[in-house]
């Protein structure tokens, strides 16, 4: 009994190494088969085709890269034609602003004048106003100008009266001094006071002293035509009248 015993074990452990054995054997031989140099050389197969997909997709950089030039010369060929269009636009403008402002002037009037030297230049300035010229042998001695209103001035003993429609009224003679009261022509009667310096008025009355009209002459001459009657009161206090 106690052999048989002892036995047992030996013949399990005998027959334990030989399936480790031939375990052990199965994966040499697995190693060592056709089998092996397939996957061997299917594995280098692999590898060798990758060498090329990576070598391949260093061309790809240049490929995409060339477009990328030509796109950006092309932006200066769309530009090209914005700048030319602009061109003629400026230019329109400016001739549309020059066609504005080439306003042609009015033609002028001319007036001989009293004295049989001068003349009298006008010109329209806009709003149914007037500008005189008071011009001799060449030069201007003097300009009246309406502000919506008649002007005049004694022009050494010449009275101009420039009114309010464009016309010119020209005298000589026939001047008063004032202060004091003085006939005029076309029956007028005019009370003339002295206010300050270089300022003087005038009223103008009428046949029952009522007063029709006033001159105040501050620091220039002034002038306008009543009833028919051209009137002129300077600064210095000479008032003339004339129809």
């Amino acid at each position: 009994m106690s052999r048989k015993a002892t036995r047992r074990p030996t013949t399990v452990r005998a027959l334990a190494g030989a399936i480790l054995t031939v375990a052990l054997i199965a994966p040499a031989v697995t190693a060592c088969g056709p089998d092996s140099d397939a996957s061997a050389t299917a594995s280098v197969t692999t590898t060798a085709a990758t060498v090329p997909t990576a070598t391949g997709t260093a061309p790809t950089t240049p490929t995409a890269a060339a477009p990328s030039t030509p796109s950006a010369t092309a932006r200066p060929t769309t530009a090209a034609p914005t700048a030319t269009t602009a061109a003629p636009t400026a230019a329109s403008t400016a001739t549309s602003t020059g066609t504005a402002g080439a306003k042609p002037k009015s033609p002028g009037k001319s007036f001989p004048l009293a004295d049989g030297i001068s003349t009298a230049e006008v010109q329209p300035t806009g709003n149914q106003n007037y500008t005189a010229r008071i011009v001799a042998r060449g030069s201007v001695l003097a300009t009246l100008e309406t502000k919506d209103a008649d002007a005049g001035l004694d022009a050494n003993d010449m009275f101009v009266v420039l009114s309010v429609d464009g016309t010119v009224h020209s005298w000589t003679g026939g001047a008063h001094q004032g202060p004091g009261t003085f006939k005029l022509a076309g029956g007028w009667t005019a009370k003339v006071t002295k206010v300050g310096e270089l300022h003087y008025r005038a009223q103008i009355l009428g046949l029952d002293n009522t007063v029709m009209d006033t001159f105040d002459a501050d620091q220039h001459d002034i002038g306008a035509v009543a009833n028919g009657v051209s009137i002129v009161l300077t600064a210095g206090g000479r008032i003339s009248a004339h129809m």
